[in-house]
C-alpha cells in the first residue's frame, strides 16, 4: 500500500514543488526535488499580476470560462439526467429498454468519432469560439452518464415510498423533488461530482472547437504553454495546481455523501 501510494502521489507532489521553483531547477539534471529556495510570484502573477507573454492573463480567462462551462453543463445534465433516470427506474412504457441501449451507446462512442459532425454543427450555428457550445456539447455528453448512474441509485430507493406519496396526491415531479432526491442525496452529490470533473476536464472537444482566450478552458491554455521553442515548465504547474483545486475542494466538501453514494445499494437490510 505504500508503494502505490507513493507511486501514485509522486506526480502530484513533483507537479507542487515546480510550481513553487525558480526556473533553473526546472532544467537542472538529475532532477531536484528539494528546490534551492521558494518562489510564489507565479502565483501572485497568475492571481492577479501579468507576464510578459501574456500567459497569466489568458490562464484567469481560461479559469473562468471552466468554471462557467463545467458549471452549467453540469447543473443541466443533471437535472436532465436525473429526471430521465426517475422515469427510467419507475416507468414502464413501450421501447424502454431499447432507449436506454440508445443512451448508452451514444456515451460509449469515442470522441474522435464526433469531432467532426460536431464542429460542423457548430460552425453552420455560428457558436464556434463560444463558450455555449462547449456547454451544449459537455450537457449532451454528459447526460448519459447522469442517466447511467441515477438510475442505480433511484432503482435502490423501495418503490413504496413513491406509492404513498402518490395516494396522498403528489405528482410524479413532486415525488421526485419531495420524495426521492432527499434519499438520493449521497448518489446525487457524487454523480454530480463525477459530471463536473468530466466537464472540468475534457480537451480534445475544448481545443477543437476554441480559438481564443474568450472561449478556451483550462486545459487548452495549459497545453498553449507549450510553445515551439520552450516550455514554461513552472507556470504550466502552478495552472495545473490551480486547475486542481475546484474538483478536489468539492470532493473535500462533499466527502461523506461521496463515500455514502459510491457504496449506496451495494448492501442490504
Amino acid at each position: 500500500m505504500a508503494i502505490a501510494v507513493i507511486l501514485i502521489l509522486a506526480p502530484f507532489a513533483y507537479l507542487a514543488i515546480s510550481s513553487v521553483s525558480p526556473s533553473v531547477d526546472l532544467i537542472t539534471r538529475p532532477l531536484r526535488w528539494i528546490p534551492s529556495h521558494l518562489t510564489f510570484t507565479r502565483y501572485a502573477d497568475l492571481l492577479t499580476g501579468n507576464t510578459s507573454d501574456g500567459s497569466a492573463v489568458e490562464l484567469r480567462a481560461a479559469l473562468f470560462n471552466s468554471l462557467i462551462v463545467a458549471g452549467a453543463s453540469t447543473v443541466i445534465a443533471m437535472t436532465l439526467g436525473t429526471v430521465a433516470a426517475y422515469g427510467f427506474a419507475r416507468l414502464r412504457f413501450p421501447g424502454r429498454n431499447w432507449l436506454i441501449l440508445a443512451f448508452m451507446t451514444s456515451y460509449m462512442l469515442p470522441q474522435v468519432a464526433l469531432f467532426l459532425p460536431l464542429y460542423r454543427i457548430v460552425e453552420a450555428a455560428h457558436l464556434y469560439n463560444t463558450r455555449l457550445a462547449l456547454i451544449i456539447i459537455y450537457s449532451a455528453t454528459a447526460t448519459p452518464f447522469v442517466i447511467w448512474l441515477m438510475r442505480s441509485y433511484i432503482s435502490a430507493i423501495p418503490s413504496e415510498l413513491d406509492d404513498a406519496a402518490l395516494v396522498d396526491g403528489c405528482s410524479r415531479l413532486r415525488v421526485l423533488w419531495r420524495v426521492v432526491l432527499p434519499v438520493a442525496l449521497p448518489g446525487l452529490l457524487s454523480t454530480a461530482l463525477l459530471a463536473f470533473l468530466w466537464n472540468w476536464d475534457e480537451f480534445m472537444y475544448a481545443l477543437t472547437l476554441t480559438a481564443t482566450p474568450a472561449a478556451e478552458t483550462l486545459p487548452v491554455a495549459l497545453n498553449d504553454l507549450i510553445g515551439r521553442y520552450g516550455v514554461d515548465w513552472g507556470m504550466m504547474s502552478t495552472g495545473g495546481i490551480i486547475a486542481a483545486l475546484p474538483p478536489v475542494l468539492l470532493a473535500f466538501i462533499f466527502q461523506r455523501y461521496i463515500v455514502a453514494g459510491l457504496v449506496a445499494g451495494s448492501v442490504k437490510g
